[in-house]
């Protein structure tokens, strides 16, 4: 089944005995998001898909305008994976709070913030980027009501973000980290990848690699820049090595346990 509507979603739910497990994307699946709906379909009775991509977390317009929207191919991975639902919504659906179409431009009514976490990382190259994130993961939680939701662990930040969202807010929720799937050279599967040039792509693994053969994270920061990354930051935190950094035009996240 797919729907677009919160109403249609909520009552559907409604007609559901069980537990549901749910996956929010942003659409151009890969494997990695097959592996997060595997998971799903096995520990859950029923299992539901989100497609949005959220303009609120983009603090550039020209990232917004360049992710890969390929509906028809993930609508085709559902299928394969076994999905009961897929929910579609569009941007005035999930931010109908927004005046003049806000949501693009990160004027919104009501949003949810994490003062502490959100800053670090990512949230320091990407302003108010983790405010869109939790702001529509809440909105999408609320609707579907599931049991269970996967996020992969590639997105350290944004998983831990979410764990600590959820407890504060006594969401009845658990929020499942899957590993990290990567491809056969290590490169993380990620939905910006194919926009990597082939030779960016050739370079692009080597960013798992300075993460685990480093000694340190300034060390690892140093091999990358010398192998031609553009390294926004390479950090240790609570037993794990994260990373940002651009080849071209594409920005890619990484971490590693150390």
């Amino acid at each position: 089944m797919n729907a677009s509507k919160a109403s249609e979603i909520k009552n559907w739910r409604r007609e559901q005995n069980g537990s549901v497990g749910f996956v929010p994307t942003m659409g151009a699946l890969h494997e990695g998001h097959a592996e997060l709906l595997r998971r799903a379909r096995k520990e859950n009775d029923r299992v539901v898909l989100s497609i949005f991509v959220n303009p609120t977390q983009f603090n550039d317009p020209k990232d917004l305008e360049k992710y890969p929207r390929t509906l028809d191919s993930d609508l085709s991975l559902a299928r394969r994976e076994g999905v009961d639902l897929v929910w579609t919504p569009s941007r005035d659906e999930l931010y109908h709070d927004s005046v003049g179409g806000g949501a693009a431009t990160g004027v919104f009514n009501f949003r949810v913030c994490e003062e502490k976490l959100s800053s670090r990382f990512c949230g320091a190259f990407r302003p108010g980027h983790f405010i869109g994130v939790l702001t529509v993961v809440m909105k999408l939680l609320q609707v579907v009501k599931p049991a269970r939701a996967y996020f992969g662990e590639k997105d350290y930040q944004q998983l831990l973000l979410v764990k600590q969202m959820a407890a504060a807010f006594f969401l009845e929720v658990e929020i499942i980290p899957v590993p990290t799937v990567r491809e056969s050279d290590g490169l993380a599967m990620s939905s910006r990848n194919v926009r990597l040039t082939a030779e960016e792509r050739k370079q692009a693994a080597f960013l798992v690699r300075a993460l685990r053969e480093s000694n340190t994270a300034a060390e690892a920061a140093v091999r990358l820049g010398e192998a031609g990354f553009r390294v926004d930051y390479v950090e240790d935190f609570e037993g794990r090595r994260l990373a940002a950094a651009w080849l071209g035009e594409v920005r890619l996240i990484d971490n590693v346990k150390i």
